[in-house]
């Protein structure tokens, strides 16, 4: 079974996140959806809402995993038999911040390949900072966020 480790802190989990895992469902057999924690970190929505948002969004589809971890996702990569990592990209900026990330995992783990899959064009701007500003303005960002994503994000702002 070839495994796809797809992680990022998804604050909120937004319909570009959606979209990368969905086609990378078209590649591998099975995509482990990895909720980043970093206690250090503050972020807008708890790990246990992340969590929840993220396993509704792929509930219904049995090739794809929600957890939460800790630490290095090249880690997390090796100890679940994964042989990539997928993650999407905007943009060249996207890019830029991705490629040395890849390269330092290769060498890490040479036998883990780092999958770049490109944003659906509609939502290339689509980021979770992007989608907490326009919310935090008093905005309106559901067309691009899960039903949940948008609950979870309204309940963070007091909404």
């Amino acid at each position: 079974m070839r495994t796809a480790v797809f992680a990022g802190t998804f604050d909120p989990l937004t319909l570009g996140h959606v979209d990368i895992v969905r086609r990378g469902r078209a590649l591998f057999d099975r995509v482990l959806v990895a909720v980043g924690h970093n206690p250090a970190k503050k972020r807008l929505l708890e790990l246990d809402t992340r969590l929840a948002v993220a396993r509704v969004a792929f509930g219904r589809d049995p090739g794809v995993e929600v957890v939460a971890y800790e630490g290095l996702t090249v880690d997390l990569a090796r100890r679940v038999g994964a042989c990539a990592i997928l993650r999407g990209l905007r943009d060249g900026t996207d890019l830029g911040f991705e490629m040395p990330i890849a390269l330092a995992n290769r060498a890490m783990a040479p036998g883990i390949e780092t999958v770049f899959v490109a944003t659906d064009p509609s939502l290339a701007f689509v980021s979770s900072s992007l989608m907490k500003e326009i919310a935090g303005a008093g905005g309106d960002p559901s067309r691009w966020l899960t039903e949940e994503a948008w609950t979870a994000l309204r309940a963070a702002l007091g909404r």
